[in-house]
């Protein structure tokens, strides 16, 4: 049996949120977290993956007032419910920023 390779990767550093967006609303805005923990966040954007994807990203950027290039959708980039990893940020800091702009 020959041995088994592995690739190591370096691990980033950060939080992660569970999303669920809904396109085409009147404005960009956080409006609740749902009991599972995930936040519900409507964008002006149109349903397409990358009109929503990017839109999400910028509304995060600017509402966590971190650079767009920390942010990132790890999953469900085709969906409208994602995983979003944000760099350089703790879990206790993300839930504050968000909680801050609840409407």
């Amino acid at each position: 049996m020959s041995p088994r390779k592995y690739r190591l990767h370096d691990g980033k550093r950060g939080a992660a949120i569970a999303v669920r967006i809904t396109p085409r609303a009147s404005q960009n805005q956080v409006v609740e977290i749902l009991s599972d923990g995930t936040v519900r966040i409507h964008l002006v954007a149109s349903p397409t993956e990358d009109d929503v994807n990017v839109a999400l990203v910028n509304y995060l950027a600017q509402i966590l007032a971190v650079p767009k290039s920390r942010i990132e959708v790890v999953a469900g980039e085709t969906s409208f419910d994602k995983i979003i990893s944000v760099l350089d940020m703790n879990a206790e800091t993300l839930q504050k920023r968000i909680v801050a702009h609840l409407d």
